[in-house]
């Protein structure tokens, strides 16, 4: 990748990150990056594309990256991984300038709105194989649900609750207890 990309594309991965894709607009990126705009629609020949790379980059970097890389590091066996997701979350939330999930923030704002579903349904794959390791029969309906408490947390710690990861972690409990085929859970 060009270093001029690059830069373009870290440039607007941070300021879309903290503030959305409609409040950022080109000339921002252009300045902070320290580029010429020509440059930037060299590499990326409208906003939209420039918005398709930052979710590609967001995937790359906050899912597999960091939620997921974390999640396996702290727990081995696929139920505690699913309650770590939330232990990881309570960490994300209590950062200064917690940012939200871009894939939610981007969809909301009527923005490629494809392909942020496209990154969240990544993301639930990921909940259904560890369902699926941890033996819940409905692998799909249990990530849907589980997914649901994730973004509904991701929601209430934008909205200043400062316990919702650990609120959605005793949902979960309760979820993967009452989940059939799970043989039991060590909290």
């Amino acid at each position: 990748m060009s270093s001029g990309r690059q830069r373009i594309l870290d440039t607007a991965y941070e300021l879309f990150s903290r503030h959305g894709t409609r409040a950022v607009g080109v000339d921002r990126i252009v300045d902070e990056a320290g580029t010429a705009k020509m440059t930037l629609y060299r590499h990326f020949p409208s906003k939209d594309d420039l918005v398709l790379a930052f979710l590609d980059e967001r995937a790359e970097r906050w899912t597999r990256g960091w939620l997921i890389a974390e999640v396996e590091r702290r727990a081995e066996a696929p139920r505690e991984r699913l309650l770590a997701i939330f232990d990881v979350f309570g960490e994300w939330f209590a950062r200064e300038g917690f940012e939200g999930c871009s894939f939610i923030n981007v969809m909301l704002e009527g923005v490629a709105h494809e392909a942020c579903v496209a990154h969240l349904a990544n993301i639930r794959d990921f909940l259904m194989g560890l369902a699926r390791d941890a033996g819940i029969e409905d692998a799909d309906g249990f990530a849907r649900q589980w997914h649901i408490l994730m973004k509904g947390s991701i929601v209430a710690a934008g909205e200043g609750d400062l316990k919702a990861a650990a609120r959605a972690r005793e949902m979960g409990a309760l979820l993967l207890i009452a989940s059939p085929g799970e043989t039991g859970l060590s909290t």
